[in-house]
């Protein structure tokens, strides 16, 4: 007989584990989407090490010679509930200061994001009141922040600076975003955002030379030193703001160092940024709403990823991207919450609802790319995003028997746990 071993939990009974694959893919594309390998009556088995030792039916299971031998610290019982993998943001900002509740009505009366940004207010308002916070200010704000992300199944984050636009502003928000990686129980992937507006009193250019000259090498040298870590870099690419040319030249500085590219584009203006993007080997794009479909076919013969962003075209009033039409044409899908001072959400399950409402995704494309996609999108599908052997034991339970309740519940989602490695963290 095989001898007996422990493990750290075991979640049993559960009316649908939804795995999201079953074969180790790093991503999914197209019709594929909809295939969530699904297993009904099943259970997840959980080791000490946090990572996933089986998941199956009990006759699956009891196929396995330690399973029969096996006993676990924490036992639970799933009957009737739902069981799906973390759920992971690819883009949001969540370290600042300064909300813009004020700006809120503006909006609501017609005022433009652009409108807002050239009388001083949208970035450059949260840049001032993050520049005068302290560490501890935006340390506190920001796992508040993670903690209300949590609680809606949040567990991996693609988290950016971006509120500096000066080197000692954005290594500040990049030494916050480390200490929350090394003690949150959320996982966070570290961006580089410097150029996400041009400072007052500065011009596209000179704030270019800024980001290329001042704050590149500053972040690469705190990175070596180990008070920071950076995954990957990102730039706002707009029309007044930072043109083809810039954005081509900071995005390759940051490659060349060692940073990803995953950035943001043709949000409010077409700019060439998907092809820009697929140019230069990037590995994601944000927004695209202005997406052409010359861009649209070069993001998907380059395996680019768009992070799709409902949040934004729901408070800024304008076009959603057009997702239906760049999953039918073969581009690898993800979704983000964008929290930000402008787009206040941290509840994945409501962005997936507004993908599926406002862009016409399938309810199982919205959540392949809030779980698998979002997590291959900033290179972290290897642990995360589905629930196979191997990977990280991080589930949201859902209090329903049909999966589906967690995106068709607006606002209060049916999150009746959350857990990180095999813990109960919610």
């Amino acid at each position: 007989m095989a001898p007996t071993t422990t493990h750290r939990l075991r979640l049993r009974n559960a009316a649908q584990v939804v795995c999201i694959s079953s074969t180790g893919q790093e991503f999914k594309r197209g019709k594929d989407m909809n295939d969530l390998a699904i297993k009904a009556n099943a259970s997840i088995v959980v080791a000490h090490d946090g990572k996933i030792a089986a998941v199956g039916t009990e006759e699956e299971l009891l196929k396995l010679d330690w399973y029969k031998t096996a006993t676990f610290e924490k036992d639970v019982n799933a009957e009737g509930k739902s069981i799906l993998p973390g759920f992971c943001d690819g883009h949001s900002h969540p370290v600042w200061a300064g909300d813009r509740v004020h700006e809120f009505e503006l909006k609501l009366a017609g005022a433009t994001y652009l409108d807002i940004h050239k009388q001083g207010g949208g970035i450059g308002y949260t840049v001032a009141q993050t520049r005068a916070a302290s560490h501890e200010t935006l340390e506190a704000l920001l796992t508040t922040r993670l903690n209300r992300m949590l609680r809606q199944g949040t567990t991996l984050l693609e988290a950016k600076s971006g509120y500096g636009l000066e080197t000692a502003t954005e290594l500040k928000m990049l030494q916050v975003l480390k200490k929350a990686q090394d003690s949150h129980k959320i996982d966070i992937s570290a961006t580089f955002l410097g150029a996400h507006s041009v400072p007052k009193g500065s011009t596209p250019e000179e704030a270019t030379k800024d980001v290329l000259e001042k704050q590149i090498p500053a972040v690469v040298a705190a990175r070596e030193a180990g008070d920071i870590y950076v995954d990957n870099i990102d730039i706002f690419m707009e029309k007044g703001i930072f043109d083809y040319t810039q954005s081509e030249a900071i995005l390759t500085s940051g490659k060349t160092c060692g940073m990803c590219i995953n950035f943001h584009g043709d949000e409010l203006n077409y700019m060439a940024s998907a092809e820009l993007g697929a140019k230069i080997g990037a590995r994601a794009i944000s927004h695209l709403e202005e997406v052409s479909d010359d861009g649209i076919a070069a993001m998907a013969a380059q395996n680019v990823f768009g992070v799709l962003l409902p949040t934004t075209a729901y408070v800024l009033r304008i076009t959603p991207p057009p997702a239906r039409k760049m999953i039918d044409n073969g581009v690898l899908v993800a979704l983000g919450s964008d929290f930000n001072p402008n787009a206040h959400c941290l509840s994945m399950p409501f962005v997936m609802n507004l993908a599926a409402v406002t862009m016409r995704m399938t309810l199982a494309e919205a959540l392949v790319a809030a779980t698998l996609n979002a997590a291959a999108s900033v290179n972290k599908s290897d642990l995360h995003g589905s629930i196979e052997v191997g990977k990280w034991g991080n589930f949201v339970i859902v209090d329903d028997p049909q999966w589906t309740h967690v995106v068709y519940e607006m606002v209060d989602s049916p999150v009746g746990g959350v857990y990180v490695k095999g813990e109960k963290v919610v």
